[in-house]
């Protein structure tokens, strides 16, 4: 199938200017396309995702992709899909967040092969004057346009949208023109939230230089119960590993519900869509092993943090869930340390076996530790403990660790100094 025949197959497509013309046009030659994304943070999350893999599909397709950080549009903020106007972040704020998003998103694509660009829309926007771009934007933007926005329409019914955050549209389609004119870009992705922001700009391109140019919209994501997808108990999950750890977001993966893994699978997995088809038919014999969400939590961690975090992240997680500790190698207990309570203590700190697990928190008192002994409910690197048990006598784990268990949930790392 062609690449917009792929892109609707796996649910990527909601809105679409003139499909045939756009499959016409892909099929003469690469295309320039780009997404834009608002350093809002100083991280991008799993919804960004969206966007860098679909620029990313259009590069191993032969195309040019122009990943776009708005450090232009960021300082206004985009009132689509909001309810209330967003905090304007200062310069310096927003100065910071453009570098750590960049870094980001030069991870995902290919900037060696000459087919990726990083682009900043301040670079193009910072110095236009306001009366210059009233007249050169303003000028062919349709009010009557922005105001059918739904977006628009949702906040003027509600608390209000002040001109700021109207004047965002024009912004966008002023990109769109610039990438245009000046790197030959045909094509704006983006989520169904940022159709009007799109045809604004395609509008803007026939008005003011003649040309020609496309725009397509994916789905918003949701879960099955209609929920917003991307959120956990602790907030959003993040693409900045010191946010959420590589650990962290492979389990937040490896948690899709089985009725969301499908499209889960088929929107961010850059695997082929036969492929795919096969590793679900597998999942849905034996759905309690997961082996379409272990796939794909494999791939995406991989793809965000590298084949080495990946894999760290799969033994750890194999740890904690009933693998051998001792087989894990230092990076691996490296990761486990992060996401584990731990406690330095020296070697002669673990002549007390009872007292040790009082102190780490694993026993609520000597009596409850002697009785879980007992009952052998404690473990040291997967080995169950008995009265006589000598932690100091215990090989540690690679990275100098002994890691002490009580049933199958409560983990507890000890790293040993001298």
């Amino acid at each position: 199938m062609d690449l917009v025949d792929e892109l609707a197959v796996r649910g990527l497509v909601h809105d679409t200017t003139d499909i045939d013309a756009l499959r016409s046009r892909l099929a003469t030659g690469p295309i320039g396309v780009y997404v834009g994304f608002d350093p809002t943070a100083d991280s991008l999350h799993v919804g960004h995702l969206l966007g860098q893999i679909g620029l990313r599909r259009f590069q191993l397709a032969g195309h040019r992709v122009f990943p776009l950080a708005g450090g232009a549009t960021g300082m206004v903020g985009d009132p689509s899909g909001r309810s209330a106007e967003r905090n304007l972040l200062s310069a310096e704020e927003l100065g910071h967040n453009v570098t750590r998003i960049s870094a980001q998103l030069e991870r995902i694509l290919d900037f060696t092969s000459g087919t990726a660009q990083l682009v900043n829309n301040a670079d193009w926007t910072a110095d236009v004057a306001l009366l210059e771009f009233l007249r050169d934007v303003g000028k062919h933007v349709s009010v009557s346009h922005m105001l059918g926005r739904d977006s628009v329409r949702s906040r003027l019914s509600g608390d209000g949208l002040s001109f700021t955050e109207f004047s965002y549209m024009l912004l966008q389609a002023n990109d769109f023109r610039h990438l245009h004119v000046a790197h030959g870009v045909e094509l704006q992705m983006g989520g169904s939230d940022q159709w009007g922001n799109i045809t604004a700009g395609i509008d803007l391109i026939r008005r003011t230089v003649g040309g020609t140019a496309h725009g397509v919209t994916w789905p918003l994501l949701t879960k099955a119960d209609g929920t917003k997808f991307g959120k956990t108990a602790d907030g959003a999950v993040w693409l900045d590993p010191e946010r959420t750890s590589p650990y962290q977001f492979r389990q937040f993966w490896l948690q899709v519900d089985d009725a969301d893994i499908r499209d889960r699978l088929m929107r961010f997995s850059l695997a082929p869509v036969a492929e795919i088809e096969e590793l679900l038919a597998t999942h849905e014999r034996a759905p309690h092993e997961r082996v379409a969400q272990r796939a794909l939590a494999h791939e995406l961690t991989a793809l965000v943090h590298g084949k080495e975090a990946a894999a760290a992240a799969d033994a750890a997680a194999e740890v904690l869930f009933g693998g051998d500790p001792r087989d894990a190698d230092a990076a691996t207990m490296d990761m486990l340390a992060g996401e584990l309570a731990c406690t330095e203590m020296s070697t002669d700190g673990l002549s007390d076996l009872v007292e040790v697990l009082v102190t780490i928190g694993l026993a609520s008192s000597r009596g409850d530790a002697r009785r879980t002994i007992d009952g052998r409910g404690f473990r040291c690197n997967g080995v169950v403990l008995d009265a006589d048990t000598d932690l100091a006598s215990q090989s540690l784990l690679a990275g100098g660790y002994l890691l002490l268990q009580k049933g199958r949930r409560s983990h507890h790392l000890v790293r040993i100094f001298s």
